[in-house]
């Protein structure tokens, strides 16, 4: 007689990975929409550019690994990697440095450690990283925002310069971009100039910089929408934004002529982005609870220290960097205590 035995009593929930990388990528929506609004078709482009790009590249992988690529492709991750670089590439990068940071982002950051889930760095900061030390002048030729400048180029307009380097007749693309607020602020400094003095130009808004204020309260709205779903938790981008609010505060009142403000650090640039989409990568990430909060507090702590004393204005992807080398070290020391041992 054949014993029939239930099923073991877990519960299963309706969470997948690919249900997982979905909402990651609807939660990207209102600052996509922001960032079209601020800068125009240059980031559609980048991300429509950069899905493709990671998604062939990624069947390529997976045919000369001998995977299925029909389930590995569904899963989504090439998409989050390809949506996060395209946001972090500056609008109307020529093609070719959106195909190879995304191609070297899914070959050497994701495949080459054995695909999703072995990866121990963040892909698409690899592929950032990689063309800003590369590439510097293309990733730092920042289009002005819409409302800072006089012309406003149509997709097909768009289309002809990050294709063929082509404007429309009398336009330069000196004249149509300007440094990130950021970057101008640290330059200025550097010139002895007064905070107030600088923050005075149109280049800066109320928080942050110009139109940068409202595509990083589209970010805050979908990473807050990401804690309630419980896609992440909270631990990383309070001790991210927590840790480089606070130094940015204690830093400003000793010097404001010298040091920004907590709120144009967390305003400016991507931070807000980094905390809640790029910081939270459970791969290249700690995985405990304290784990999390001590990764969040040192990517907030090496951005700042990046941001004021580094060579480069933005330094999420540098932080996270580096903090994905530590990520086991930190497991390894806030791992929670076993049930029915004493903790050491």
């Amino acid at each position: 007689m054949m014993l029939r035995t239930p099923s073991s009593p877990h519960f299963h929930g309706p969470t997948t990975v690919t249900g997982v990388m979905l909402r990651v990528v609807y939660a990207l929506i209102p600052g996509i929409i922001a960032y079209f609004w601020l800068f125009g078709w240059g980031v559609i482009i980048n991300i429509v550019l950069a899905a493709a790009t990671a998604l062939l590249t990624e069947a390529a992988m997976l045919r000369l690994r001998g995977r299925p690529a029909g389930m590995y492709l569904s899963d989504g991750s090439a998409l989050v990697t390809a949506v996060l670089l395209g946001l972090a590439l500056p609008p109307l990068a020529p093609w070719w440095v959106v195909f190879i940071g995304t191609a070297f982002a899914i070959v050497f950051a994701k495949h080459l450690y054995g695909g999703l889930g072995f990866n121990p760095f963040n892909p698409a900061m690899v592929g950032y990283v990689m063309l800003l030390i590369s590439f510097p002048r293309e990733m730092t030729a920042w289009p002005a925002p819409l409302s800072l400048r006089e012309v406003d180029l149509g997709l097909g307009q768009s289309l002809a310069y990050v294709f063929g380097g082509n404007l429309p007749v009398g336009i330069t693309f000196d004249a149509l971009t300007m440094a990130t607020p950021l970057d101008d602020l640290k330059t200025q400094l550097g010139l002895d100039k007064a905070m107030e003095q600088i923050t005075a130009r149109p280049i800066y808004g109320m928080l942050g910089g110009t139109g940068w204020e409202w595509i990083n309260l589209a970010f805050l709205a979908g990473g807050l929408w990401l804690i309630r779903k419980k896609i992440i938790s909270w631990h990383v981008p309070v001790g991210m934004l927590g840790t480089l609010g606070v130094v940015a505060f204690l830093f400003h009142i000793v010097n404001p002529d010298e040091y920004a403000s907590p709120l144009f650090h967390l305003f400016s640039g991507g931070a807000i982005l980094g905390a809640f989409f790029i910081a939270t990568d459970p791969v290249s990430g700690a995985t405990t609870p304290k784990g999390r909060l001590y990764f969040g507090i040192g990517v907030g702590l090496l951005t700042y220290i990046i941001r004021n004393w580094g060579g480069y204005p933005d330094a999420v992807a540098f932080a996270v960097l580096l903090m994905n080398m530590g990520a086991p070290t930190l497991d390894y020391y806030t791992r929670p205590r076993v049930f029915g041992h004493r903790g050491e």
